[in-house]
């Protein structure tokens, strides 16, 4: 009995990944939530140190929360720090892209017409991508700019440049996925290197009965909203990176930093309700920009020709799909990595392709099959396969 190894050990990742996920946005959201729907405390809370409070309810029980200018005097003796969620989530998730993209990097990781060529240096570009992009990140964020204004504008033409690169470096899907990795690992260098840090040191400050330094409070709430904003962005990439038609598109890489810039400004609503300024109108341009993103990137598109008129010979589409789908799409593969057919299609000869027309339409369409075109489809290949599928 083969047992599938590699294929349990990523859905155990994927689930693990989720989970955390879950837990670290779900404390991020509530965070900001409470910092920003605080009111001002009675004059008794405001005597002892409050700088803000507010009132729930949930799972039966009223709550009274408060938050110290400064801090509680006397110190309580255990404080609830917030960080595994943060780790747990970008540990799982790096675990997930190396068990995917660096242990297939000849199917997932490398493309056709791209700087990198060779898997084994797609993996070491991949890693230097990573932490190049945080390295840039933490220099303009401590050194540069200092601003709400001038860090948002820095932080857009930064995302701008990694995306460009990720989309010139590394396969469609793994580009995508990419821009959103070093997105998150940049939200959880934002707890690793300065929020957990600077709590630490304004604790121990306390601690040693000396004047904490407020700027310490100041860095970490800042990094704690750029989170915040980053959030969606990442989750979009996540997600689109299984959705060919998004991360295949010849302008890709501009209209990645487009969707992600309108799910940062659709976060932007809520963070303002949250202070009681409810501006719908937020919302509306962020839904009426994504739908023309939508519209742009199918105007833009250059659609494979399909010719409707010209007869079909199904002896050479048998050999189209014996060529370059039965490899992967096959009971037993024999592309290196697969033990099993992806998502299960099992596909050797044109009438397979019936059962799956519209999913391998797509496929075909966006340039996403073969996976990095490993094969080498010629246009004309791929033009048979359009037009045999084109009235199935």
């Amino acid at each position: 009995m083969d047992i599938q190894w590699l294929d349990w050990l990523t859905l155990l990742l994927r689930w693990l990944h989720v989970i955390t996920a879950i837990a670290w946005i779900g404390a991020s959201f509530y965070f900001i939530w409470l910092d920003l729907s605080l009111q001002t405390p009675s004059p008794d809370r405001k005597a002892a140190g409050l700088g803000g409070e507010l009132y729930a309810i949930h799972g039966g029980g009223i709550y009274q929360v408060g938050k110290y200018t400064s801090h509680p005097t006397p110190m309580p003796g255990t404080l609830h720090w917030f960080k595994w969620e943060a780790y747990s989530t970008w540990l799982t998730g790096t675990a997930l892209m190396i068990a995917i993209y660096y242990f297939k990097a000849d199917a997932y990781l490398v493309g056709a017409n791209l700087w990198v060529d060779q898997p084994r240096i797609a993996v070491l570009c991949s890693v230097g991508y990573l932490l190049g992009g945080l390295l840039i990140y933490e220099l303009l964020m401590r050194y540069v700019v200092h601003t709400t204004r001038s860090q948002a504008i820095a932080l857009i033409a930064l995302l701008t440049c990694l995306s460009w690169i990720a989309f010139n470096t590394f396969a469609p899907r793994a580009a995508i996925l990419h821009v959103g990795a070093v997105l998150a690992t940049m939200m959880a260098a934002n707890v690793f290197l300065v929020i957990i840090p600077s709590q630490k040191k304004f604790v121990a400050a306390i601690d040693a009965k000396e004047p904490p330094d407020l700027t310490l409070q100041t860095n970490a709430k800042l990094r704690s909203t750029h989170n915040n904003y980053l959030t969606l962005p990442v989750l979009f990439c996540m997600l689109a990176n299984h959705n060919a038609f998004v991360y295949s598109h010849p302008q890709a890489w501009l209209f990645v930093i487009g969707f992600s810039g309108v799910a940062a400004y659709a976060r932007h609503y809520f963070n303002v309700k949250h202070r009681g300024e409810n501006k719908p109108h937020i919302l509306a341009v962020a839904a009426a920009l994504f739908v023309a993103l939508i519209v742009t990137t199918q105007v833009t598109r250059d659609p494979v020709a399909v010719d409707n008129t010209a007869a079909i010979d199904l002896a050479q589409v048998d050999v189209v799909v014996a060529t370059h789908c039965a490899n992967c799409h096959a009971q037993e593969p024999t592309v290196p990595g697969f033990v099993a057919p992806p998502k299960g299609m099992i596909f050797a000869t044109a009438k397979q392709l019936d059962a799956h027309a519209e999913a391998v339409r797509t496929s075909l369409q966006t340039n996403f099959m073969p996976l990095g075109n490993m094969s080498g489809m010629s246009a004309e290949e791929r033009t048979l396969l359009l037009s045999y599928l084109s009235d199935r």
